[in-house]
This record gives structure tokens, sequence and C-alpha cells, in this order.
């Protein structure tokens, strides 16, 4: 048994330590609500339905002894599309790159074959320490949470994982989010922050205002929109002549959908589906960026995006 002296333990909080950390799971397991709890502000796009994450957002979680970077995946998949071959390559590359990896699995769902492929996976990556985070535990009640903790750990067993902890969490009703924190800490290596104070996330803050259109404009859409919508700001500049005390940002934006079908679905009856995710979007924009805006949005085809290399990559992917 070791026993903790006063000079061990002063010494063990003398050293700061940094290093990245990444949450994976099937698509909506709580990955980008988790990720916007423990940063304590929005940096992730969070939505109701599948998919939705498809850039690699950082969050940065600033503690006297530690700096945490949060990497967020896209859920990892069987793909259908190029897109989706491609978003599970992101996947695999942030695995090996990462410190310590968080693997989401909601409470209010039983573990299905889309968890047992992604725990396959992470069995085969040895050296990353994991930690299984059970999320949504808001959703159930505690006997259901405990036979998934036991579910997980059970799983974790067959397939020759060490899981680090299990951790319950709920980061809607924000109960153990902070204990997380904690228990991801000592994973990480020794040393310096790795990001300026006060710095939440390292995305250019065009990808940021690109994902919060986005996810203005899935909201409430017909199950078959979430995939085919991609957004590209084309120009986000400051207006000319304003007082300094009155900065406005122009901020033109297009919205790609696959096709022409779907416009009226993103544009809606006399337009007003389109006005809303402008407004919408423009109050999640505005707070980002600290500063009024004028959004103006507009909704192109362009046929098969995500099956098209070319239109892949000026899409940004």
């Amino acid at each position: 048994m070791s026993v903790r002296t006063q000079s061990s333990e002063q010494s063990a909080k003398a050293a700061h330590r940094a290093g990245f950390a990444c949450f994976v799971g099937r698509p909506n397991a709580g990955k980008s609500t988790l990720t916007n709890a423990l940063v304590g502000k929005k940096v992730a796009i969070t939505s109701n339905r599948p998919q939705t994450t498809r850039h690699t957002v950082r969050g940065i979680v600033h503690r006297p002894d530690a700096q945490l970077i949060l990497v967020d995946t896209p859920g990892l998949h069987k793909p259908r599309t190029l897109l989706g071959e491609r978003l599970n390559d992101v996947v695999r590359t942030t695995w090996a790159e990462v410190d310590v990896i968080g693997f989401c699995l909601p409470a209010d769902q039983k573990i299905g074959p889309g968890d047992r492929f992604i725990a396959k996976e992470l069995a085969g990556i040895k050296r990353t320490p994991k930690v299984a985070i059970v999320t949504k535990t808001d959703l159930v009640d505690s006997k259901a949470l405990a036979e998934q903790l036991i579910a997980v750990d059970q799983m974790g067993r067959e397939l020759g994982i060490e899981w680090q902890e299990i951790v319950p969490v709920s980061a809607v009703g924000d109960q153990q989010v902070a204990l997380l924190a904690d228990l991801l800490v000592p994973l990480l290596p020794e040393g310096p922050a790795l990001y300026p104070e006060g710095d939440l996330t390292d995305e250019p803050e065009q990808v940021m205002v690109a994902e919060l259109i986005r996810e203005a404009a899935l909201e409430g859409v017909r199950d078959e929109l979430p995939h085919s919508i991609a957004v590209v700001v084309e120009e986000m500049l400051p207006r000319e002549d304003r007082p300094a005390d009155r900065p406005l940002v122009d901020i033109h934006a297009n919205i790609y959908i696959e096709r022409p079908s779907q416009k009226g679905i993103i544009i809606g009856p006399k337009g007003k589906r389109l006005k809303d995710v402008g407004v919408k979007s423009r109050q999640q924009i505005e707070a980002l960026l600290g500063t009024p805006v004028f959004l103006d949005l507009h909704v192109k085809v362009a046929k098969d995006w995500q099956r098209d290399p070319k239109q892949l990559r000026r899409l940004g992917f």
C-alpha cells in the first residue's frame, strides 16, 4: 500500500499536465454535449440528429493544474459514401494521436452492434488509456444505470479492454462532469499549457460560424436531410465606415444541399424556414464573436456532393 507523504503530495501538486483527450462513440452518444459541458461554452455543435459533427472541434478546458484539450471526432459508423469513409479515417487518425480516449455510451440505450464495432476497434489500440463514459444518466433510474455500468465493464472484459475508469455523467444535468475532468487529467502527460489562457477552441472562427448555421439548418428538418447539408462561409469581414463602438461583421454563407427537391425543405413556405435559420444562427454567431452580425444566407444545390471527391474538397472535407 502506498503512503502519501506531505512532500510527495506537494510535488504532485506542482506538476502541471497538458494533453489531448477524444470522445468516441456511435453517432448521438452525447459526445458534443459533453465537450460543451466540460469547456463551459458552446464549441461543438449539438443536434438530436445523428452524425452532425464533421470537423475535429477542439474544446479547451483550462484548470490551475492542467489543460485538457478535447478533440471531438465524428461518430464512427459503417460508411455508405465517400464522405462516410473520410469521416471514419479522421476518427482513426485522431485515436492514434491523443493521450486518452473517452468512449461514450448512452445510459438509456442497451449496448448494441454499433457500440461493439467501436469497442473492437478500440481494443486494437493498445497504448492509449481508455475511459468508459456512460452519458445521459438523467434519462434513467438507478437500477437501469447500474445494469448499464455492469454491461460496459463486461464488454471491456470480453474484448480485452482495460478501462481506467467507468464514469456515469449527465452533461445536461451537470452531474459528475467536473469529476470526469478530475479523472481524465492524471492520464495526461506532464507539461506546460499548449494554448493561451482564455482560448476555448482552436477552430478557425469561419468554421465555427459555418457549423452554427448548419446546426440551425438541421433543426426540425426531415430525417433525410442531416447528411445532405453543408455550409460554406464565403466571406466574413468587418463592415467599413462603422464607428469603433458600433462594429458590424458581414457574413455571406451558402447552404449546400444535394438535390433541387431539398431546396424547398430548407427555404420553407414563403422563405420562413430560411429566415428562422438566419435568426437562430445569427444569435449564436453574435455570442461567439461578441459583435453584431449581418448574415446573408443562400441555398445552393451541389449535386450528390457526398459522393464526389472534387466537391468534397471544395466543401472542406
